[in-house]
Order: C-alpha cells, then structure tokens, then sequence
C-alpha cells in the first residue's frame, strides 16, 4: 500500500515514508476550550478521525495527539463574565466538545493533553529560545524574534510585509521587530499564572503545541495538521520555535516531516461570523441530525477544499 499525501510544507503531493514504519506518529491542533465547537472545527476533528484510522489499518502503532487549549485569553474572558474559575469553563467545554465529537462518530485522540499540565515544558523551550538568541525579554513578556530564524514563512509561503500583517499580536512598542510573537505573558492578580524566570506569567499559545507535541511525540514526527486557518500564524510559528530552539532554524522538517492542512467551511457561501450570525454549532446540529448524517456531510468534499455547508449537502447526505 503507498499512501500519498499533499505535504503543505513543500506544496506537493508526496509518498508518505513514516521516519519510523514501526510507529507512525501525528499531531493535530486541537480546540480552545471556552464555548461550543463550530462545523469548522468539527470538520477538522472528523478529517483527522478518518487520517488515524486510515493510519492505524497500514502501520502496527500509530499515535495520534490532538491537545485541549485550557488557557487562553478567550477563556478568562469567560470565566470573568460568568464569575467562576477558569478550570470550570475548560472542564466543561472539554467534555461537551468530546461528547458531540464522539456523536460524529470522532474516536478520543490517542492522547489529548492540556496546556496547563506543560507549564514546565513550555518555561524550559522559552529558556532555550533565549539562551540560543532567538527570544527575548521585554517589559515581563518573552517575545521570539522572528528576523532571528531564516527560514521563517517556509509554511505560508508569505512574504515579509503578510507576516506583519497577519501577525496576532498588536505591534507593541516594546518589540524589536513587528513580525515578533508572544511566548510568555505578565498574568495579574487575577488572571492565572505560574512562576517563571521572567515573573508570574502564563503561556503565548503557539508555545503550547511546540512543547506538548515534542514530550509527547518526540522530534522530528511524521505529520502536524489541523485547519486551514491555522497554517499562519500558529503553525509557521511552531515550527520556529521547536527548530530554533534545537538549534535548528534553517531545517523546518526537524519538527514535523508532513504538513497536512483541512479546507474552510462556509455557510450558504458566506464565511462563518459572529456579525452576520451565521455561525453553526455542531451541539445545535446534532440536536437536529444524525451523526452520521452530519459526519457525511463533513466529508463530502475534499478535506483539503472548502466545504460549503448548505441545506443541499444535508438531504444528500
């Protein structure tokens, strides 16, 4: 059996060749527990259920991780307007996410990990970052330097002037390049935090994949993915991250081998948005449909094309 992919990394359909034949291993990123999940992100949970199955048939040990972003500025933000801690608001999303995955017909990754139980990996990859020139501090934020890494955009393919703009983080006085990103925040008396070199703090989130996919998939592994939306900024920064943190900074493919990257989901041809109130949550859907129907219709396009989400797909499926 050759299973060929197309590797978003070098933007070409390639054979998959696992770096070990004996244990396949891939990572997808997975959601920032706050509120309900979208379709959008039900699609990609269901694309990545069909990759690890179709895996788990080829190869005899095939691990695959997906994390549980448990904090987030979108999550204190909850949790402050409804007057509870943190931990209730991601306890609770954690398991109605994976109920309704698991009404999609969606296995439990083989592992699922939770930002807030890798403080200590993170603390220790920012303090490499550090000690190789890479990352710096500035007004109690470590931020990562983006001129410092050569082979930043290998992913995106985007061009110095896109990665400022496309960049998350408002451009702070305090940075020495626009295009840098946060590793580690200054957390106050109310939002939570750990004790860091750098003082009480809590994490960036591109930081919380590149350290929990490295403890718990090793580097480099076979394939990294998660939804379109996420190839830039999270994904190229990840890659800077873990490589320049190992000293290898112009070697993208020492953190991950393949790339694998699931199509938008549109409604009714307009993009999902909040302003037009257009956004579908797969707990109402499954209120409404099947699993199975609603599993169906998630793949009924091509993973890697757009997928719009219409009351056609549904009766056909």
């Amino acid at each position: 059996m050759t299973i060929r992919l197309n590797n978003s990394l070098s933007r070409k359909k390639e054979e998959f060749v696992p770096i070990d034949p004996t244990h396949v291993r891939m990572y997808a990123c997975g959601p920032t527990v706050y509120s309900f999940a979208h379709i959008g992100n039900a699609r990609m949970a269901v694309v990545f259920d069909v990759w690890s199955r179709m895996l788990k048939l080829y190869y005899p040990k095939v691990t695959y991780a997906s994390n549980i972003t448990d904090v987030e500025d979108k999550i204190i933000t909850a949790a402050e307007k409804e007057g509870v801690p943190i931990s209730e608001i991601t306890e609770k999303y954690t398991k109605i996410y994976n109920d309704d995955m698991a009404s999609l017909g969606v296995r439990i990754p083989d592992l699922q990990p939770k930002a807030t139980e890798h403080i200590e990996e993170m603390i220790a990859q920012i303090g490499l970052l550090i000690e190789k020139g890479h990352a710096y501090e500035a007004e109690g934020h470590v931020l990562f330097n983006v001129p410092s890494n050569p082979s930043y955009g290998a992913l995106s393919g985007r061009s110095r002037d896109e990665q400022v703009a496309g960049a998350s983080v408002e451009i702070a006085p305090y940075k020495r390049d626009a295009a840098d990103f946060v590793l580690w925040k200054p957390s106050n008396e109310n939002q939570p935090g750990w004790n860091s070199p750098w003082g009480n703090g809590r994490p960036g989130w591109h930081i919380e994949c590149s350290a929990m996919a490295e403890k718990h998939l090793g580097l480099p592994f076979d394939i990294h993915g998660g939804g379109a939306d996420l190839k830039f900024p999270h994904h190229e920064n990840e890659i800077a991250q873990s490589c320049c943190a190992h000293g290898k900074s112009d070697e993208p493919t020492s953190f991950s081998k393949y790339w694998i990257h699931n199509g938008f989901v549109t409604v009714d041809g307009e993009k999902m948005s909040k302003s037009i109130g257009n956004v579908l949550l797969a707990h109402d859907l499954i209120k409404e449909h099947k699993g199975e129907v609603l599993r169906l219709a998630l793949l009924s396009a091509h993973y890697r094309q757009p997928l719009d989400w219409n009351n056609q797909i549904l009766y056909q499926a």
